[in-house]
């Protein structure tokens, strides 16, 4: 089992930053790519960012590409941190942002095929 809790969601401004946190605890959990969905309203839950658990490989959807910067920090076998930061903010990534884990790699960016969620966090960016 794989625990996902996220912190950092909030108010940001078109064009500024924000930055996203998600501690994942649990057995094996550092050995998951780790990823970051969003969801807006009446929308489908849609990939953002991913990372595999070595770090050595992140994967970004083409709307959030060059602004968003996916990143993580293994303190021990079970526990670490996965990072999101948000540059360049635009009213459209407005969402619930989740962090998720998988144990594929690479990724697959449907939804519906990851094995762990964390609860989201709102992210609403001001025009």
């Amino acid at each position: 089992q794989v625990q996902l809790a996220e912190s950092g969601g909030g108010l940001g401004q078109a064009g500024g930053s924000l930055r996203l946190s998600c501690v994942a605890s649990g057995r094996r959990s550092i050995y998951y790519t780790m990823g970051w969905f969003r969801q807006a309203p009446g929308k489908e839950r849609e990939f953002v960012a991913a990372i595999n658990w070595t770090g050595s490989s992140a994967w970004y959807a083409d709307s959030v590409k060059g602004r968003f910067t996916i990143s993580r920090d293994i303190r021990d076998n079970t526990k670490h941190s996965v990072h999101l930061l948000m540059n360049s903010l635009k009213p459209e990534d407005t969402g619930v942002y989740y962090c998720a884990a998988d144990s594929l790699d690479p990724p697959d960016p449907s939804a519906a095929v990851w094995d762990y969620w964390g609860q989201g966090t709102q992210v609403t960016v001001s025009s």
